[in-house]
């Protein structure tokens, strides 16, 4: 076994990208503190083809040498709008028949494997702040919470493997 080096890969440049089909999937950024993080949501959401992501609140926005130093470039290919309000963003997207799910501990959360993706439907995810999760407004307005079941001692995982985790999963039931 070898390791393929870069030009094997087969992968997309811009344009593109830009073209290509999306996952029917929005990240939505609810008051995120870290660039890193941001960055790496970025780069995520490129890897998954994810629609769009949204930044909201305190979340920080492209051009910022923080969220480039993690973002690799993603920030020029994932389609991306800074909005103020998460709820009123949240409410907007319903409207438009997109389900919205917060990924949150809560009470009558739904676990990641049990979590069933409907055909032909989009959806929206949110992740929160890095100390307080999503806000609890936005939690009580979406249509569902989705949880990743932990093991450990620790309750939570830091938002760019949460974002990993829940698009790679999402992405399995979608396009597999």
């Amino acid at each position: 076994m070898r390791k393929l080096k870069n030009s094997e890969l087969g992968r997309l440049n811009v344009e593109e990208f830009k073209k290509k089909e999306k996952t029917p999937i929005i990240v939505i950024l609810d008051n995120i503190r870290s660039l890193n993080n941001i960055g790496s949501v970025f780069r995520t959401s490129d890897a998954f083809l994810i629609e769009k992501i949204y930044l909201c609140g305190i979340t920080a926005k492209p051009p910022h040498k923080e969220i480039h130093k993690t973002a690799l470039g993603s920030t020029e290919t994932v389609d991306w709008e800074y909005v103020t309000d998460t709820l009123t963003l949240i409410k907007k997207l319903q409207n438009k028949g997109v389900i919205i799910a917060s990924i949150e501990q809560a009470n009558h959360s739904t676990t990641l494997p049990d979590f069933n993706i409907e055909e032909n439907q989009k959806y929206a995810v949110v992740f929160g702040n890095e100390v307080k999760g999503v806000q609890q407004e936005v939690v009580s307005a979406s249509n569902y919470c989705i949880e990743i079941p932990q093991f450990g001692t620790k309750h939570s995982l830091n938002i760019a493997v949460s974002t990993g985790i829940v698009l790679w999963d999402l992405f399995k039931k979608i396009k597999f």
